[in-house]
């Protein structure tokens, strides 16, 4: 099993103490960031790492602000919209929702730590210097790029994944923890400018670039949604525990594919796993019918404010109105 402190530490009685405040340019100085490892849950051998790493403690509380946030947006529509509340008892059991949890962890941790290299946030790395780049002699690399290249081996090392394990449940973590670090990888882009005469592109200045991490999110949510139950078989040829699951198109499962070991319940009502959905909006037209699970919704008049007939004043002033709005709003009934 891995720690993963965005999933440990927020139990739903401490969001909001443990979520980062907004970031600093310089990294914790003194024994600040000492005191920030501590804080957190992860095991004796993280913390020693953390404690050698100045710049760790706060890249790994923005991953799980990036994962918490991309989390609710993904499932904002969904019964199951990545609560705290039931978070420890779903992340002991196989469900899709478990998968995407890991998934999205080791993305955001990824894409953290590759964004705190560019930034100089990190001690031990700087920019990326990856040398697979063609005509790499006629460029200059003017901007610094994010080093994924680090991160990724750091991310490795900093959760123990070594051999494979031959628990079936290791197994499927790993391999969901996997999926997050590739998803984060086929977002990196090479970004060019030209130099030269009369824009002759003589030549370009190049850096490497991750895409925002929202489409990571979208990319793991499009796994979730496709996402394959697998179960333990033994290779006759090597002996060995594998994962396997429906055959399709010659192969069971492909390394981009959520895996997930049991059904999921259906978190319409409040269990160990999540909160249920009584008083949760909804849209009439597309979401109440699902997400109120069949109990019906509530409706209710809201007055809301907006700025309205706005006008632009010489110079560079603009006047608007207030205008009063009245709403219906949709929330799931209790039976």
């Amino acid at each position: 099993m891995y720690t993963f402190v965005s999933f440990e530490r927020l139990t739903g009685r401490e969001p909001l103490v443990f979520l980062p405040a907004p970031f600093s340019n310089e990294p914790p100085t003194g024994k600040a960031h000492l005191k920030q490892c501590e804080q957190m849950t992860l095991t004796r051998r993280q913390k020693r790492m953390c404690r050698r790493e100045p710049g760790l403690a706060e890249t790994l509380r923005e991953s799980v602000r990036l994962s918490l946030l991309e989390c609710r947006y993904q499932f904002r529509n969904e019964r199951w919209n990545c609560s705290l509340d039931g978070r420890g008892s779903l992340l002991k059991r196989g469900f899709k929702e478990t998968a995407f949890l890991l998934a999205v962890s080791s993305a955001a941790l990824s894409h953290a730590l590759a964004k705190a290299c560019s930034s100089g946030r990190m001690e031990r790395c700087t920019c990326d210097d990856s040398p697979g780049i063609q005509h790499r002699e006629a460029w200059q690399w003017g901007v610094c790029g994010d080093n994924l290249k680090y991160s990724t081996k750091f991310l490795k090392k900093f959760l123990g994944q070594k051999r494979v394990s031959k628990d079936l449940r290791a197994q499927i973590d790993s391999h969901n923890i996997n999926v997050g670090i590739r998803a984060v990888k086929s977002g990196l882009k090479t970004t060019c400018k030209c130099h030269g005469v009369s824009g002759s592109c003589a030549v370009r200045t190049c850096w490497k670039q991750l895409s925002p991490f929202h489409d990571t999110g979208r990319l793991l949510k499009f796994r979730y949604d496709t996402a394959v139950r697998v179960l333990s078989v033994t290779n006759t040829a090597t002996g060995e525990t594998e994962l396997a699951g429906p055959r399709r198109h010659g192969q069971s499962h492909r390394s981009t594919d959520l895996v997930f070991l049991e059904d999921s319940p259906s978190f319409c009502r409040p269990s160990r796993y999540s909160p249920g959905t009584a008083g949760r909006s909804c849209a009439k037209d597309t979401s109440c019918q699902s997400l109120c699970c069949g109990r019906g919704y509530n409706t209710a008049m809201h007055l809301t404010t907006l700025s309205c007939h706005c006008q632009v004043r010489w110079c560079c002033h603009v006047e608007c109105q207030t205008c009063v709005r009245e709403e219906e709003v949709y929330t799931c009934k209790n039976t």
